[in-house]
């Protein structure tokens, strides 16, 4: 193929010798069952190769990055890569400040913005032409005024942010009396969330400090002075203790005594992990009680534009705000302003592009670390798309997660008028519309791990389907869309009544148990909101939950198990065997060996989280961190494990010539023969491989795990623990990630569930399982204010036959 990116004998991870042409300036599918080598093609190969190639050319040493073990790739061209993963974890971050969109905005206030005289009451309307640093008078009192410039709307200057909150809306503080027991002494754990270990440590240093000082601090807290309580909570560095005593320095050292304080710590860790810290749960927040969340000074809030607030409008669906500028453009295009009309319209532009992926329900004030991955990735995109980039290679990690069909439709425009551009997209992906309007697929299989890495389709969807080899063309043609037989539930229902949290237009649903329940619609519909935020919380408030009126029926079950995409760790030392606890048993097994025995290994010495049998260089991650200087650091390989995370004695045990290292480095999938006679073991990864996550590796880090693998993972833990009666499982959206093939296993699975006498209700958007569902309830029509309703709801067959529901619609295609 002449235009094109030619791979050739690629063998990186389960890649079986690929050579392949990728053509250019088209729209590509990369698809296949999870593991078969999919992001190992997109993101191992070609994204990494673009990568290196990149710093090469710039003069820096590419040898920190390594080359994929490929022949040759030719006709490359620069890449961005596209993940899910959110790695904005600062709260100042939000929709609008990302996008730029919020700044667009602070600029039309700066030009327009009414403000209302303090004195008298005036309006005082900006004028034409402002000379900097010169005041501006109120028409009717004439107190003079300094213009407001785009600083002062930003909560992210001091000239602009409440003073109380420092511009993040809200107050944030520490439970005291939670963090404390003062009927204890620290050393019995009067300090709540300390652990023994961490007990016995601190301790040593507070009783230190405290001989430093001449203080006791052996007794009970209660009676404790209010110096002790002093340098109990702050430190021996905080002002307030200092002053007590002026000529004593303080300890040198932490064996001499230099603590830090218990809140002094808390605050610390707090900040550094953006509230992700251990000690989160001793941390309150609560509205601002000075902007009550605005966020912007009293001068910067009250400012007006048509009538309305910048706090208010940021607080308003993309949708609704863009209703509104669009009068406020033209109203500017009669008077003739045509410096606010170029914001306006630039400011337009971005809305509607993030509009066209499907984000038009969120708003500029929702906070980055509070989006999903797909949506976090489709919110780059549509900024990428404003960039007017061409001849770039975008690589696309799933897309449409978390999508409705109908906002499908908008991402393909956008993905279209990305390779009309000049570019080439190429995109993991499973959702059949978009395999429809693709350019080329191309089809990795035929299984996951070893049983994949080959070539076994390509072409468009029609072609696939007439390839014998593909699987995706055979599972295309074998596909039902509808269920045959519907389960009638068990005959009892739990109910929600008067449902008006977030968007919610005082709803009220049943869901009918003993049945596999999909809550459908729009994205920002409502269906999250009506099954995590009230039916989950009302499950652990006893049927008590703000935002409805009440819920009925929870006591028909024994028990709610939620699981949803959360993270589940930004430990890179959480894995996959570690967070099913496979882990331990694999090290019981390793140290019960007589190899291990001769050499007094026990099972600490088998564990890479622990000293003892570990390497130190990597602390047992096998990866090292090098510094990229402007670009991010890159992990390599450790120079002196090799990757192998242990010391060579404990990597002289084998089981079945299998050292430690190498089973970490096994998919879930590879070591079922291996340990089919240790049943528990056998159970729990044959129960990985049920959900559809077989291709996983036992030492994979859970931090590179989408939502929808997390999710997955999730449920096998929750899966493998003995039932406990009628269980309610609430899960969202399982399907995402999956191919068409594991999409069946899973809910072979989820059958298997209700058939045993569970309820199992998802938030879905995919529409297989929607159609293999015994009820749906469809919510929409819309997203935000647009949505808070239920459209329809009834079987599949009736949901197709409702005129109302814009998910029906899709079911019969």
């Amino acid at each position: 193929m002449k235009d094109a990116i030619r791979i050739q004998g690629a063998r990186e991870n389960n890649l079986k010798n690929v050579t392949l042409d990728i053509p250019k300036h088209q729209l590509i599918v990369v698809m296949g069952p999870s593991g078969s080598g999919k992001s190992t093609l997109a993101m191992d190969i070609l994204q990494r190769e673009c990568q290196r190639q990149y710093v090469e050319s710039s003069g820096i040493s590419a040898e920190s990055i390594a080359k994929p073990n490929v022949d040759s790739i030719t006709g490359l061209a620069p890449s961005i890569s596209i993940g899910q993963h959110v790695t904005n974890r600062n709260p100042r971050s939000t929709v609008g400040t990302i996008t730029d969109m919020y700044t667009y905005l602070r600029t039309v206030y700066e030009k327009k913005g009414v403000r209302t005289c303090k004195f008298c009451g005036e309006s005082i309307s900006p004028s034409p032409v402002e000379v900097a640093g010169e005041s501006m008078k109120c028409p009717a009192c004439s107190q003079p005024y300094m213009p407001l410039t785009k600083a002062d709307f930003s909560f992210n200057t001091p000239s602009g942010a409440c003073s109380t909150c420092s511009g993040l809306g809200i107050i944030v503080d520490i439970q005291v009396e939670a963090v404390f027991n003062k009927e204890k002494t620290i050393r019995e754990g009067a300090v709540t969330f300390w652990y023994e270990s961490l007990t016995d440590y601190q301790t040593n240093i507070i009783e230190a400090a405290g001989k430093h000082y001449g203080l006791d601090m052996s007794g009970p807290l209660h009676s404790f002075s209010p110096i002790q309580w002093e340098l109990l909570k702050h430190g021996v560095e905080s002002e307030a203790f200092a002053c007590h005593f002026p000529h004593i320095e303080p300890p040198k050292t932490v064996g001499k005594g230099r603590f830090k304080g218990v809140l002094t710590a808390m605050w610390q860790k707090y900040k550094e992990r953006d509230g992700q810290s251990s000690e989160a749960a001793y941390f309150t927040t609560q509205s601002c009680p000075d902007c009550r969340g605005d966020r912007l000074k009293f001068e910067s809030r009250s400012v007006t534009v048509e009538g309305r607030t910048l706090p208010s409008l940021a607080r308003c669906s993309l949708e609704e705000l863009n209703d509104w500028l669009l009068a406020v453009h033209a109203k500017s295009r009669m008077e003739g302003d045509m410096i606010l009309l170029a914001v306006l319209e630039e400011l337009l532009g971005k809305i509607k592009r993030v509009i066209l992926v499907g984000l038009g329900y969120l708003s500029l004030d929702r906070q980055m670390i509070t989006l999903s991955g797909g949506e976090a990735q489709r919110l780059r995109l549509a900024s990428i798309l404003g960039s007017g980039l061409t001849g770039v290679l975008y690589v696309l990690d799933e897309p449409t997660t978390g999508l409705h069909p109908k906002d499908t439709d908008g991402l393909i425009e956008v993905m279209k008028e990305l390779r009309d551009m000049g570019n080439t997209v190429l995109m993991i992906e499973h959702d059949t519309r978009v395999m429809q309007q693709a350019d080329h697929i191309i089809d990795i299989g035929p299984g996951a791990g070893r049983f994949g890495g080959e070539i076994v389709g390509q072409g468009t969807l029609k072609q696939l389907m007439e390839q014998s080899s593909s699987v995706t063309g055979r599972i295309v043609r074998a596909q039902s869309r509808i269920q045959s037989k519907c389960r009638q539930g068990n005959g009892d229902v739990i109910s929600i009544h008067e449902a008006t949290l977030h968007n919610l237009k005082q709803i009220s649903v049943s869901f009918p148990l003993g049945s596999l329940i999909s809550v459908s619609g729009a994205s920002g519909s409502g269906k999250s909101t009506l099954v995590f935020d009230l039916l989950a919380n009302a499950s652990d408030g006893g049927g008590r939950v703000e935002g409805c009126r009440e819920v009925i029926g929870l006591n028909k079950v024994n028990s709610v198990i939620t699981v949803d995409q959360s993270p589940i760790s930004r430990m890179q030392r959480s894995s996959v065997a570690t967070y099913t606890d496979l882990y331990t048993l694999l090290r019981k097994v390793f140290a019960s060996l007589p190899a291990a025995k001769a050499r007094g290994l026990n099972e600490k010495y088998f564990s890479f989280n622990s000293p003892g049998g570990r390497c130190e260089q990597c602390e047992g991650l096998g990866i090292v961190e090098v510094d990229m200087h402007f670009l991010p650091h890159l992990r390599v390989q450790c120079p002196t494990c090799h990757g192998k995370r242990f010391i060579p004695e404990v990597l002289a045990v084998t089981y079945d010539d299998y050292t430690i290292a190498d089973i970490l480095e096994l998919s879930i999938e590879e070591s079922l023969s291996l340990f089919k006679d240790h049943k528990k073991m056998a159970k729990l990864l044959k129960l990985l491989c049920d959900v559809g996550i077989g291709y996983f590796q036992w030492g994979q880090s859970v931090t590179t795990l989408s939502g929808g693998e997390g999710q997955r993972l999730k449920l096998a833990r929750e899966l493998s623990a003995p039932a406990n009666g009628h269980t309610l499982y609430l899960l969202d959206e399982p399907s995402s990630g999956l191919h068409p093939l594991d999409v069946h296993k899973l809910y072979i699975l989820l059958d298997k569930l209700v058939d045993a006498g569970n309820t199992v209700i998802l938030v879905e958007h995919n529409t297989d399982p929607i159609a293999a569902s015994d009820w749906v309830i469809d919510m929409g029509p819309g997203g935000g204010n647009s949505g808070g309703q239920v459209i329809a709801a009834g079987t599949p067959e009736q949901i197709v036959s409702s005129e109302a529901s814009c998910t029906g619609i899709y079911l019969s295609i």
